[in-house]
């Protein structure tokens, strides 16, 4: 093995074996952090030895045989029988000195003291050690000797003692010693440092780690030509540029392959680096294996006195250790790499690790840690047993809440609840929960709901508690135990306690606009105009009381300047979340949908970046809303997917009208049919219609039977919104145009005269305002009445429509348009409208508007194949699209009709109509249309 940026130290030691000779010999000391690369210089510089005709000793000690009497000795020693004499005597002396000694010899009194621990060494083991130095130095006479020692701190007390007595007699024999050693910030035996020191030629070497140039030779070596694949900065970082962790390093990268063609390499951190940090950790005392426990458990910088109380160790002790895994490159600022924690955590058996922990908090709740700090020990040790516990918890929760940690807030709580054993404090430990639950999964707190119902009822849940209680009862259909936390709602204490008197009324607007059938509206807002805010207008009211004025009169634009002031001043956090939801909605209802759009795109990246499902999925479904309004069904999908990606169907309580509603009416309008079948067959609560989200899911089913030729399945669920719009005060065509829809299925089945006056009822009712809804009762005014007005209507309507930015409801009013300016014999501006219907059309993915729109096209009198500018796929109905693929691929009538079972005579009619619509000739042109050929 090569070695990097370690010349300078090898060449030393080659000078050494340079000018080794008889009369004069050499010493030189390795001292490095573990790993850092003194095994492989003396590799290198015993190999070099061996080139050179040494006779080469070598040994290495080990914590584990550090008590074993001449355990190096007979490491040095054995195998060289030849150079240093015969095998039997050799054998015989070693085994003399390796024999262990229980005590002093006081028998013959002759005994003699090695100087090293309490063992006296008898006569004859001194004559032994005697007579192995002789041996070496006697060997040395004849070729020189390299003795070396790895690990020497470890080195037993007999054989150092032997090794001091050898260069202590043969201080010029032709023998060079290097040994190795990791220190703990001081050498291990002064007595030997100090006589090598005084060996001529003395080196004392202490390779550093690598550089990041050295790493990235490292890495090139190991790996060859793709050595670019492993980063050199980030591997120098991880592996504080200690050799043995840049190979392990390594060893993970070429386990995960090559990286894919085109991305960039990353560093992996895995289980070969987690093995080469234990095996630091191992060849080192006990205490330092300890050390990184601690430091593990911990996982900070913590001061050396905590470190010696956590493990009752010297602080000395402490900071040498510390000292040394900072040397070996497994520290980061005091802290070991994830990775590397991991692994020394899982090698700690688990009830020993529980007491580390439970030890640790313990101290660091003396000290006054913070309470999260102290929270993280807590949970992995249980904190049974502890009556501070359960408050150090909760206070950590309340912590993490703040900084919208929503996760950690929840362990906590969980953890605090284990701990808890009084019954009062348990309860509202479980409302807070099931508060923070809510918002990773309405689920995991539907489950407690019924106990907390229960302790609110018997008195032993406070009634602060009600608020949030009737909230999540609510969302999932409990009705009846809602109404009794809502009713528990008091008008609070504004003298005392302002803050929680705002959010009582701000929770009242709230539910009374969501759940309008089960919670009753406050009172002093049925006729009075929208008031102005005063300043210093609590602006979660603010927010809930806009919408709830919007719903019942209608947009307003005093409302939707204080709706968006309220927003100004809310940062989204837990206490915050569903009044912004409420602002947002009013500028929907009041048409300003660039805004609303911008704001709701705002909120849910803030929602993403505090990583809460609930929030992402509220707002990708309120943002799913506006895209439908906007006349977006793709995206709409999207977001409403999303919205269900983050909370599951069945979390959402019934609530899931909202993004099931979304789901449906995008995919309706996309002219996927049978995904919006799918998304119908859903199962909702029975509570979904007492909820506003109802109205939405209604309205959305509705469309849907109206698009696919049920007309009377339509009319049921228009009216059903309807009677509930008007039963809840919400009759405004802002929030779903129930008549303009009732009006169109009216004319589907042949009542004209009902459509009219639905249509007329809702153009009175939005009024002059210009609007999103105005302009919708005006399509639907003129589709219902006389042809000779239609021109005007539909003309006013464009233009409303193409203010408020609905794409769609736009194209439909163009399309509508353009039919009536042909009866008024206005062909050239009908041909302009239409074409403009069509690229709006095609650029929302509206397919079954584009289909409808081109068969207008076909059959209004203008010459030219106007719709020759668009692709196969948006012109073809899905039959003459069928046709037109089996054409493309060289099919006969005949054969087309027997694989579709029609008759040749219908698809050569379905042929007429695709050569007309694309403007071809010859079935080998259809191809180059965009008809797809593989069917």
């Amino acid at each position: 093995m090569r070695l990097v940026e370690r010349a300078a130290e090898l060449a030393q030691l080659l000078e050494l074996l340079g000018k080794c000779a008889p009369g004069r010999g050499g010493a030189a000391v390795i001292s490095g952090g573990i790993g850092c690369g003194k095994t492989e210089l003396m590799s290198a510089i015993r190999d070099a030895a061996n080139r050179e005709g040494f006779l080469v000793l070598s040994a290495v000690g080990s914590w584990a045989e550090r008590e074993s009497p001449g355990s190096v000795l007979f490491q040095l020693l054995r195998g060289a029988e030849g150079p240093l004499g015969e095998r039997e005597e050799l054998t015989a002396l070693l085994d003399r000195v390796t024999r262990r000694h229980d005590g002093p010899d006081a028998a013959d009194g002759t005994g003699t003291t090695a100087g090293f621990g309490q063992q006296t060494l008898d006569a004859a083991t001194t004559g032994a050690l005697h007579r192995l130095c002789l041996a070496v130095i006697g060997a040395a006479a004849r070729v020189p000797v390299l003795l070396c020692v790895d690990d020497v701190q470890f080195t037993d007390s007999l054989s150092l003692y032997w090794l001091l007595q050898l260069l202590r007699r043969a201080p010029s024999a032709p023998i060079v010693v290097v040994v190795a050693e990791c220190t703990l910030s001081k050498p291990a035996h002064p007595q030997l440092h100090a006589e090598l020191l005084s060996r001529p030629g003395y080196r004392r070497l202490s390779p550093s780690r690598l550089s990041p140039a050295g790493v990235a030779e490292m890495i090139a070596d190991q790996l060859g030509a793709p050595a670019d694949r492993t980063p050199a900065a980030a591997c120098h970082a991880v592996s504080g540029g200690n050799p043995l962790l840049v190979r392990a390093l390594v060893e993970d990268c070429r386990r995960t392959g090559e990286p894919a063609e085109g991305s960039r390499p990353r560093l992996m951190v895995g289980e070969a680096y987690a093995e080469a940090v234990l095996s630091c950790i191992h060849r080192g005392r006990p205490v330092l294996l300890r050390l990184a426990q601690a430091l593990a458990v911990l996982d900070a910088d913590p001061q050396p006195s905590l470190l010696a109380r956590l493990l009752e160790e010297g602080e000395a002790t402490m900071s040498r250790g510390v000292l040394a895994l900072e040397a070996a490159g497994l520290l980061d600022s005091g802290r070991l790499h994830p990775v590397a924690r991991t692994a020394v955590l899982e090698s700690v058996a688990p009830r020993r690790r529980a007491e580390l922990h439970a030890r640790a908090a313990e101290l660091l709740y003396q000290d006054g840690a913070p309470a999260t700090t102290v929270a993280r020990l807590l949970i992995a040790s249980e904190g049974r047993g502890r009556p501070w516990a359960c408050g150090v918890l909760r206070e950590a929760a309340d912590r993490h809440l703040t900084g919208n940690r929503i996760s950690d807030a929840q362990v906590c709580l969980e953890a605090a609840l284990r701990v808890c054993d009084d019954d009062g404090d348990r309860m509202s430990l479980k409302a807070l929960f099931a508060s923070t639950a809510w918002m990773l999964n309405p689920s995991i707190s539907a489950r407690h709901l019924g106990e907390l119902a229960t302790a609110l009822h018997d008195g032993r849940l406070p009634d602060r508690h009600a608020l949030t209680l009737a909230k999540f009862l609510l969302w999932h259909g409990r009705f009846d135990e809602a109404l009794e936390a809502v009713d528990r709602i008091g008008e609070g204490r504004p003298e005392s306690d302002p803050a929680a008197a705002a959010e009582i009324r701000a929770t009242r607007e709230l539910l009374s606009a969501t759940y309008p059938a089960s919670v009753r509206r406050p009172s002093g807002r049925t006729d009075a105009p929208w008031p102005r805010a005063r300043a210093g207008e609590d602006p979660r009211v603010l927010g809930a009381a806009a919408l709830s004025y919007v719903l019942t009169h209608g947009p307003d634009d005093e409302a939707v300047a204080d709706a968006e002031a309220a927003m100004r001043a809310m940062r989204l956090s837990k206490g915050t979340q569903e009044w912004i939801v409420c602002a947002t909605s009013v500028l929907e209802f009041a048409d300003r949908l660039e805004a609303a759009a911008t704001w709701c795109d705002h909120w849910l990246e803030q929602a993403r970046t505090r990583r809460v499902p609930l929030w992402e999925a509220e707002f990708a479904s309120l943002r799913a809303r506006v895209a439908l309004r906007q006349g977006a069904p793709v995206e709409a999908r999207r977001l409403a997917q999303a919205a269900l990606a983050q909370v599951p169907a069945e979390s959402w309580g019934v609530c899931i009208g909202g993004p099931l509603a979304n789901l449906v009416q995008a995919a309706t309008r996309t002219g996927d049919y049978d995904a919006a079948s799918e998304y119908l067959e859903v199962p909702v609560p029975a509570g979904l219609f007492r909820s506003r989200f109802g109205l939405y899911f209604l309205h959305a089913r509705g469309r849907y039977h109206l698009e696919t030729g049920r007309p009377y399945a339509a009319l049921d669920d228009f009216t059903a919104c309807g009677d509930l719009m008007r039963a809840w005060g919400f009759d405004q065509p802002t929030l779903v145009p129930w008549r303009s829809e009732s009006a169109r299925a009216h004319l589907a089945v042949g009542d004209p005269q009902r459509a009219c006056e639905l249509a007329r009822q809702e153009l009175a009712l939005v009024g002059e305002r210009p609007s999103r809804a105005r302009g919708i009762a005006l399509r639907t005014v003129a589709v219902c009445g006389p042809v000779d007005a239609r021109v005007e209507l539909l003309t006013e309507a464009v233009t409303l429509l193409r203010g408020c930015g609905d794409r769609l409801e736009l194209a439909g009013a163009q399309a509508e348009l353009a039919h009536a300016l042909v009866s008024a014999e206005h062909p050239a501006r009908a041909r302009q409208e239409l074409r403009t219907a069509v690229r709006l059309a095609k650029a929302a993915g509206a397919l079954p508007l584009v289909r409808a729109l081109a068969a207008q096209g076909e059959a209004a009198p203008w010459s030219g194949p106007w719709t020759a500018h668009l692709t196969g796929l948006d012109v073809l109905s899905g039959a003459e699209r069928r046709v037109a693929v089996l054409a493309a691929k060289g099919h006969t009538n005949r054969e087309i009709a027997r694989r579709l079972a029609v008759t040749p005579s219908t698809v050569e009619q379905h042929l007429t109509r695709v050569f007309r619509k694309l403007g071809v000739r010859t079935r080998q042109e259809l191809p180059a249309h965009g008809i797809p050929v593989d069917g």
